[in-house]
């Protein structure tokens, strides 16, 4: 087998690669006034944008590079309505009831409003909304995947527990012990629902500007100023959405998350035959692994999957390759056909993998909610944003908010996932031994 093409080394994600009608948009020059200042162009800041527009609100988003240049344009394309590590019961120990309960709708529904707002808008980004599933790759696992989808189906969510059999049929892959699905999650291309909800965010009122790198962002007596190389916003209120993008900006933003590098890859298409036995309806999947492992297709039946790296060294080239083979030999395809294309992007990971507002003085918030579940989590936060921006107070929303929390000898701890793949792997491998 032949891993490699000329597109490798290139770096770029399949989905910039594949964009189609991307409108440029012109860096700010001058001063202009706003409601609402969002620095940032990914889910989260186009989401709020979109939303604060629709509700009469003036918006300006500042965009250092292009639209989906940071995460928004280098994840996988999976929409996950769950909490990365969290289920439904230890949110409400985590939280209490109250603002528990709050925090689980605002998850649960994250997925319908993402599929509602292509709809609505008509965003043509190879959206299929036909599941997402989460197989067991152990016995303990499974009984921890079973309790989660009863969690979720008791409140309601289309969530049902898979037997082995189930998780073969539904995804042609073996050696699961069973699984789990939330029928309302699934895949789109990242980049074109992006482009698609700037679109809407534009024709609702907002402006966007790329090639636009916020400088610096200081109080004044009304609001707050955010200065650009060509030139300045002043707006009431500010939103920083650049997750793990944001350079500079805010040093002390920067300690309150762990940064983790992730790698994709996408395959040539597979062959008709081959692509009828791997997930025939569609949906995404990640399993239960530590070292996780996902696959998904796209509309043109590429392959597409994820992983990270133990060692910087070569990673950009190793890495890619290393998932490359994981994917032939988890889903038995000796002809897998060449990577086509392999990227990386960085996701900021909070210590609870929960989304969070982060408090940055009256009227400026900071907003995170990747933690691997970035397209719905981002685009309903943004929702919820649009709230704040309009005048609701940031404690009433449903989401954890507080002043910047520095994590503790973070300057270690950004290098822990890294360091500890290696013994995930090896748990891994026990796990599915016994």
């Amino acid at each position: 087998m032949n891993a490699v093409t000329r597109q490798e080394a290139r770096g770029i994600s399949l989905w910039h690669a594949v964009s189609r009608d991307r409108r440029q948009r012109s860096p700010l020059q001058g001063e202009i006034d706003a409601d609402l200042a969002i620095v940032g162009g990914g889910f989260s800041g186009l989401s709020t944008a979109l939303h604060a527009a629709v509700k009469g609100l003036s918006v300006a988003v500042l965009e250092a590079e292009i639209i989906a240049w940071g995460a928004t344009g280098r994840n996988a394309g999976f929409i996950v309505p769950n909490f990365a590590k969290m289920d439904p019961d230890s949110i409400l120990a985590h939280l209490g009831p109250e603002r528990g309960e709050r925090l689980i709708d605002f998850a649960a529904g994250s997925a319908d409003l993402v599929f509602g707002l292509i709809r609505r808008h008509g965003i043509d980004c190879d959206a299929v909304q036909n599941g997402w599933i989460q197989p067991a790759h152990s016995a303990a696992a499974f009984e921890k995947v079973k309790s989660r989808a009863g969690q979720w189906a008791r409140r309601g969510r289309p969530a049902v527990t898979l037997d082995r059999q189930d998780v073969g049929a539904l995804t042609g892959a073996r050696g699961y012990v069973g699984g789990w699905m939330d029928r309302s999650g699934g895949v789109l291309n990242p980049v074109a629902y992006a482009h698609g909800l700037a679109d809407a965010a534009e024709k609702a009122g907002a402006r966007i500007f790329e090639r636009t790198r916020v400088t610096s962002i200081d109080r004044v007596a009304d609001g707050w100023s955010l200065k650009t190389p060509s030139g300045s916003v002043r707006a009431g209120k500010v939103l920083v959405a650049t997750n793990a993008y944001g350079g500079s900006l805010n040093r002390l933003l920067q300690r309150t998350y762990i940064p983790l590098k992730v790698f994709q890859i996408a395959t040539g298409p597979l062959p008709r035959d081959v692509r009828i036995r791997l997930l025939p309806d569609g949906q995404g999947v990640g399993d239960t692994r530590r070292n996780l492992f996902t696959f998904r297709f796209d509309a043109e039946n590429r392959l597409i999957s994820g992983g990270m790296h133990i060692l910087n060294a070569g990673a950009d080239t190793r890495v890619p390759r290393a998932i490359w083979r994981r994917l032939a030999r988890h889903l038995d395809l000796p002809d897998l056909p060449p990577l086509a294309y392999g990227w990386s992007g960085m996701a900021a990971v909070e210590p609870d993998f929960l989304p969070h507002l982060v408090d940055l003085g009256p009227g400026l918030i900071a907003g995170r909610a990747c933690n691997g579940r970035g397209i719905a989590m981002t685009t309903a936060m943004g929702k919820v944003l649009a709230d704040w921006a309009a005048g609701t107070e940031a404690p009433d929303l449903p989401l954890p908010f507080a002043p910047p929390a520095p994590i503790p000898f973070h300057a270690l701890l950004r290098h822990a996932p890294s360091m500890l793949l290696g013994w995930s792997m090896l748990r891994d491998r026990l796990d599915e031994a016994g």
